[in-house]
Parts: structure tokens; sequence; C-alpha cells
């Protein structure tokens, strides 16, 4: 099934400013999907028009076969932000961090059942973070405060997660256990958009890269044909961080209209 489907997707922000054109991309269920580009390219737009926080001027927008909006309501989508979205000062425990992702399955009374605080304790083993628990989130280091996201994005039981930068200020053996731990997602049969600047790792992870640039998906699909030095060079404005092979069967190319 297909996990994700962005189709012909253009968004504006207030007085009409143009933040994506036209954009397309598909992610299957049971792989993870790079999504590469600069500052600006419009990743963040994209992330936030799958949330369902931006509605696109056209274009549709699908997660397992549903509307966004549907998706939603039915925690088929958890997000795990950039360090930088988050007020670490705010006086929480990473266990509560943690029970925010059941909050959408609780009754009306916001009261966690037993199935709630398993799921949990479940999801802060399964990052390391157990012995964390009663830590206020703003007192992690760097990789400790991208597990407890991770944790509760596992806690959601999201089918699609969508991971800003995740590798972004963390140590290796953080980048490794998020790698892993990716793998095991990906055989449950679970998606991930991973947004990163890390090339170096791409190929020991990614599936499938979509290369974003100039408010638009420029190329998707495996991720040893997109990785060429032309196609970055495409993306990074003629500067090419990586030099990989020639593809060897084209990849999906997205025609960007003006």
């Amino acid at each position: 099934m297909m996990a994700l489907d962005v189709h012909d997707v253009s968004v504006a922000y207030g007085g009409g400013r143009l933040a994506m054109r036209q954009a397309s991309l598909k992610v299957r269920g049971g792989s993870v999907c790079g999504l590469v580009g600069m500052n600006g390219a419009g990743k963040s737009t994209l992330f936030k028009t799958v949330m369902g926080f931006i509605p696109p001027l056209r274009g549709t927008v699908q997660v397992f076969e549903q509307p966004v909006i549907r998706a939603q309501k039915a925690g088929l989508i958890a997000y795990v932000p950039q360090s930088e979205d988050v007020d670490w000062n705010f006086p929480v425990s990473v266990r509560e961090v943690v029970m925010m992702g059941r909050q959408g399955k609780m009754n009306w009374l916001r009261r966690p059942s037993a199935i709630d605080e398993t799921m949990v304790e479940e999801s802060l083993e399964r990052v390391g973070m157990s012995a964390f628990a009663e830590r206020q989130i703003g007192e992690l280091s760097g990789g400790q405060r991208k597990r407890a996201f991770l944790a509760r994005a596992l806690a959601q039981d999201g089918r699609l997660l969508l991971l800003d930068e995740p590798f972004g200020g963390v140590d290796v053996g953080t980048s490794e256990a998020i790698i892993s731990l990716m793998g095991e997602l990906r055989r449950e049969g679970r998606a991930m958009l991973v947004s990163t600047h890390d090339l170096g790792t791409l190929e020991t992870f990614c599936d499938e890269v979509a290369l974003i640039a100039d408010r638009t998906v420029l190329l998707y699909g495996p991720t040893g044909e997109v990785l060429t030095a032309d196609n970055l060079a495409a993306t990074f404005g003629g500067r090419s961080p990586l030099h990989a092979p020639p593809p060897k069967q084209p990849a999906q190319q997205m025609e960007a209209r003006p």
C-alpha cells in the first residue's frame, strides 16, 4: 500500500506567496524516503502540508489511501520535530512528553489507561530512555532529546513517521540507534519520510530519496539512482556535496512547470 501520495500539490502562505508548486511524491509502506534540499527549498512546507497544517491550493495528499484530515484523526501520522521547534524550559518530564503521543487515543477525561501506560513504557525502553523517564525534558542531551521524541511517535503508534533532521546535533551512537530503529519500523510495515542534510549516510538507511529545490520536488526514486552528482548539483544550485555513480535506470522525473 502507498503510505504517502502527494499529487501535484501547490501551497501558498498568507498574502498569496507561493510556498510550494506542483509537487508530487510517493512513499510506499515499509520503506524509508530521504528528503534532501537546501534550507528554504520547501521541506518544512511539505511536512506541514502532509500533517494537514496547511491546506493545498491545488492537488491532493493521501496517507494510506485516506485524506490527511481523516488520517490525522486516526493517528496514522506521527511527527518528530527538530530541536529548535521545542520549548526546552517547559516543566514536563520525559514520560509526560511520550504520553502526549497517546492523547488522541484517550477518552474525553484524558486519563491514561493501562494500554496507554504500557505503550509509553514500551516506547521508552525501545529507544533506550527508560532510565530518564522522570527527567525534565530540558535536562537531556541532544541525542537523548531526539530519542524522547522518537518514543512519543512510537507511543502514538503512527504508521507514517515524519522525521525532521533526526541526526542533527546527536552523537554517533544515537545516529546508529536511530538508523537501527528505522530498520525495525520498516520491517513492521511503517513508512518514514526523513528530512536530512547528512548525505553521506543516506544509502545506509533510505530505500528512496526525494530531491527538493525551488519549492518543488525535482526528482524521487531509488537512492542509488537519484544520488548522482548531476542531480545533486541541480538540487544545491551547482554545488554538489556528494559524488555518486550514474543511475542504472531512470528515476521518476517530476516536471516543474512555472
